[in-house]
């Protein structure tokens, strides 16, 4: 069948729709058959965590009864993927080997992959998993609608369907990156920092609140230059005024602080208002200045140091995450060495560590990548070792304190499972708190009395 197309706005929307006009004709019989039911299955980040809510709320909007992470295959499935790092990938391409395996089995009858790894590799898979209906990469929500019959409701733009416990959220400030660190294929598959304005931002924070969220967690791939793109400047400090005014939360965290602009305003709200965390994440990456220059980092070993010495001189009781990466090309033993010295002396308190990854299509591919993959885990090992020891140390000094606890969840033990507000979910400390006289809320907040402590958890009691 042949079309001519002339004088036709929005061309490519229109050749999408001619691409698939077979497929998704009988894609429609099936989506009628199966009473639309979806799940969702998330991998990575939090921000694709955002991303598969936002989808999930326009699909209930279209009729769709729709999962997150369900326990059985469903008939429609949406992957959302990532493609960041190898592992991230290999997990990607596991979960979707394993859906595939559902369909074969009749089990689902739509399955898509969408997000970072389609972004990247959307004809490799397109080859290797013909039985995927369709690949979407990353802002696609419009054109999977479209694919699944659906309409795209942008009075719903800030509304989602969390898969997060109704007590915590995530709220994702902007998409995108102009940091241009040479490992990263962020830029190259979500493209440069597109800021929210902050009316939508407080608008969707508001629904949030409305529907019983306590901890507003504020996400992108860089909060400090959040909102350069809109205002001309770095605005995260005006966002913050505004989310602090509204009524419902009790605790406001921020993730991923890049050092090279940190804004020191920041930590003046953290002291004038006790509803944003003393927490700060600040991706360090390494410390060494020949290894930071080849990351582009735009930073020094030396400012690195200043700028923890500054944020612990302004709020002395903060906590302070960061993520390091071992086996960068051109880091030799003394390097690392360095690196190791640096976590021992500096003493942080939450660290995540990475092997360095080679990435295509990043600038730091066309150097060499001189560690292997063994001498990369034994350092990433021995760092976490020594971050094992500080954490354990950390913990102990706050046996017989009593600290505000969010509780997240019952243990098969009878216990609870919570955080402080130096502890960000999924990824940090937590506390164990005993219930002998069973009064305990999951989404509640106790003062705990902590009685002992180990390496990663403290244990306590209401």
């Amino acid at each position: 069948m042949h079309f001519q197309l002339k004088n036709i706005q929005k061309l490519g929307c229109v050749m999408f729709i001619l691409q698939n006009f077979v497929l998704s004709t009988s894609l429609a019989a099936k989506v009628n058959r199966i009473d639309c039911e979806a799940n969702i299955i998330t991998l990575g980040c939090s921000k694709n965590t955002v991303d598969s809510e936002q989808l999930a709320s326009q699909l209930e909007q279209n009729g769709f009864k729709v999962t997150h992470e369900s326990d059985k295959p469903l008939p429609v499935t949406i992957v959302n993927t990532c493609g960041f790092i190898n592992d991230a990938k290999t997990q990607s391409i596991e979960t979707i080997l394993h859906c595939i395996e559902d369909k074969s089995a009749g089990k689902i009858k739509v399955l898509l992959v969408i997000g970072c790894l389609s972004q990247r590799y959307k004809e490799e898979l397109q080859v290797e998993f013909p039985e995927v209906d369709a690949f979407f990469g990353v802002n696609a929500l419009q054109e999977i609608l479209m694919f699944l019959h659906a309409n795209l409701y942008a009075e719903f733009l800030t509304k989602r369907k969390i898969s997060t416990p109704t007590h915590y959220a995530y709220l994702k400030i902007s998409e995108g990156c102009n940091q241009g660190c040479a490992f990263c294929a962020i830029p190259k598959i979500r493209g440069k920092q597109v800021s929210k304005p902050i009316e939508m931002l407080r608008d969707e924070a508001v629904i949030l609140a409305e529907n019983g969220t306590k901890e507003l967690i504020l996400i992108a791939q860089d909060l400090t230059h959040y909102g350069y793109d809109l205002y001309k400047k770095q605005n995260l400090c005006a966002l913050l005024e505004e989310l602090l005014k509204i009524k419902g939360f009790e605790w406001i965290r921020l993730h991923y602080a890049y050092p090279n602009s940190f804004q020191m305003e920041i930590l003046d709200l953290m002291l004038a208002y006790p509803q944003l965390c003393r927490y700060v994440d600040i991706p360090i990456q390494h410390i060494d200045n020949e290894i930071l220059n080849a990351m582009n980092r735009r930073i020094t070993g030396g400012e690195i140091r200043r700028l923890i010495d500054a944020v612990r001189n302004k709020v002395s009781d903060i906590a302070i995450r960061t993520s390091l990466i071992v086996g960068f090309p051109g880091e030799t033993k003394k390097k690392f060495e360095q690196l190791s010295r640096f976590l021992q002396e500096t003493q942080l308190d939450r660290v995540g560590v990475f092997t360095y990854s080679h990435e295509e299509n990043t600038p730091a591919y066309k150097l060499k990548d001189t560690v292997n993959q063994k001498e990369k885990e034994r350092r990433k090992e021995e760092l976490l070792l020594i971050q094992q020891d500080i954490s354990l140390q950390k913990n102990k000094n706050k046996i017989g304190q009593t600290i505000k606890v969010l509780i997240d969840e019952e243990m098969p033990d009878g216990n609870f499972a919570g955080r402080t507000q130096h502890d960000s979910p999924e990824v940090d400390n937590t506390v164990i708190v005993s219930d002998k006289d069973k009064n305990i809320t999951i989404g509640e907040f106790y003062q705990v009395k902590i009685t002992a402590a180990d390496c990663f958890d403290l244990y306590g009691v209401v």
